[in-house]
């Protein structure tokens, strides 16, 4: 990305850091194409077997909060809030699950505009999640509120 979009605080330089996806022993993924992994482990079971519906909502939510501090800088007077998710589980997961994330390019120039302009926007970004076999797990687009404060 071209534009940088600018970010809350001097916070930390993971989502892996924040407390909750600590607990879950969350960390970035061993491979370049990929950004976060949550480990295999009993803890994140479900009843039959795969991996709790809620651990990879929390992969996919955590993710694409690390591909903003990624890709799109960091600021200290905006404050981006999860609005709204949206997910397709498309296959059980099995063992330790990986993330990849996308945003449309043109959304964060359109989000530099607005933040400009109104003080708040909007970012949708894409979210694939993947279980140690490659199975294509869940996909999810992950809507951000963005807004200046004063």
């Amino acid at each position: 990305m071209n534009a940088e979009l600018p970010m809350h605080g001097a916070g930390p330089a993971s989502v892996v850091a924040l407390p909750f996806n600590s607990l879950l022993n969350m960390h970035p993924a061993s491979e370049p194409d990929q950004l976060l992994e949550l480990p295999a482990g009993n803890q994140y079971l479900n009843h039959v077997g795969t991996v709790h519906a809620g651990a990879l909502l929390t992969l996919a939510e955590a993710s694409s909060a690390e591909f903003l501090l990624r890709h799109c800088g960091s600021a200290q007077n905006i404050v981006p809030l999860v609005r709204r998710v949206e997910a397709k589980f498309r296959h059980p997961a099995r063992g330790a699950v990986t993330s990849t994330a996308s945003i449309a390019p043109e959304a964060v120039d359109r989000a530099i505009a607005d933040l400009a302009a109104k003080g708040r926007a909007i970012l949708f970004v894409t979210v694939e999640l993947y279980d140690e076999s490659g199975a294509h797990a869940l996909s999810a687009v992950i809507e951000w509120f963005l807004q200046r404060q004063p």
